[in-house]
């Protein structure tokens, strides 16, 4: 290889990459031209190590690398641009991709949680062999409705906040073995389903409905997001497609740990409306128009932004750009 005939071609590269590593402020534009200059340059580095090892220009491109390598990692701190950015385009858009995947666990688990419901409804015996009558009476006539209300709802709403949170990430993290999401959604519909069937074989249906619909609506559909996404990354190795069970795995986790943090935002909003509306002196229509309203706004979000965001060609993926490279080596 021509030592001299690559400087002569690259050297100006070099140089605009050593100019960007010190800047202080990069536009998107120029933090692409760093990372795709670095990639070159690390390719240069490389050739010229394996075929004409010249210590002075092996020693500047190594200096120049290394400046461009913490320049990029500090270019890709979250700021507030990236920040909108996943929230109008990245989180959206995998939610919308996969609106299937969770849409149908909602359905199931909908229909699946008022039969139940009505099943033990009409068969009060199986009630009695999981709690004591008195027990009944008195989560009936004061512990579910006191519940709202008992502690104050700062306090309450972080409480609701980091337990549903701490449900979909068991969701989410345990959606590669598939059978765990099954299960926490088997415990999660099981036990709403326990507490309304006992509220109304005691005649206190309207309550149960008008205390859980106002926050129940948007948190449960944030669970069944969470294990839809779960349920996604099972299947992403078991029928990877095009895609190697690897790559498959990896991108679909990638995804599934985007939304995870933007449901942590959807469940925050659920737990104020938990903690400072369901037991508000609203009336109940109020209360739960409140929750229909967030429940709209949700699938509106979805539906509008996630839809563009896809066509758009987004997937919910990490960006391309930080992604590990994939070029090729020159040599």
């Amino acid at each position: 290889m021509d030592v001299d005939a690559l400087i002569a071609r690259r050297r100006g590269a070099w140089e605009r990459l050593a100019r960007l590593s010190k800047a202080r402020r990069l536009s998107g534009a120029e933090v692409d031209e760093l990372l795709d200059e670095y990639g070159r340059t690390a390719t240069d580095l490389s050739l010229v190590r394996s075929t004409a090892p010249d210590p002075a220009l092996v020693g500047y491109l190594s200096a120049v690398l290394a400046r461009a390598r913490v320049r990029s990692s500090s270019s890709r701190t979250l700021g507030w641009s990236s920040l909108a950015g996943f929230f109008v385009e990245v989180f959206p858009a995998a939610l919308y991709r996969m609106r299937w995947w969770w849409g149908v666990t909602a359905l199931i688990n909908v229909v699946l949680g008022l039969a139940l419901g009505a099943w033990l409804v009409q068969n009060p015996v199986v009630e009695n062999t999981l709690i004591s009558t008195a027990e009944i009476q008195q989560l009936v006539d004061a512990d579910f409705e006191n519940y709202y209300s008992e502690n104050p709802a700062s306090s309450f709403a972080a409480q609701v906040w980091v337990n549903n949170a701490w449900v979909a990430a068991q969701c989410i993290a345990l959606g590669v073995l598939g059978l765990p999401v099954l299960y926490v959604l088997w415990q999660n519909i099981s036990n709403v389903a326990v507490i309304a069937s006992l509220m109304h074989a005691e005649g206190r249906g309207s309550l149960f409905w008008g205390l859980i619909t106002p926050h129940g609506l948007l948190e449960l559909t944030a669970i069944f997001v969470a294990a839809g996404v779960g349920l996604r990354l099972f299947w992403s190795w078991v029928d990877p497609g095009p895609r190697t069970r690897w790559s498959s795995l990896a991108q679909e986790g990638r995804t599934a740990a985007g939304v995870s943090m933007g449901l942590v935002v959807v469940l925050l909003i659920s737990g104020l409306i938990e903690a400072f509306v369901t037991p508000s002196p609203l009336p109940t229509w109020a209360r739960v128009a409140v929750g229909v309203v967030a429940l709209a706004l949700f699938l509106l979000y979805v539906f509008t932004l996630g839809r563009w965001a896809v066509r758009a060609g987004r997937t919910g993926d990490v960006q391309d750009s930080m992604l590990p490279s994939e070029r090729p080596s020159a040599f």
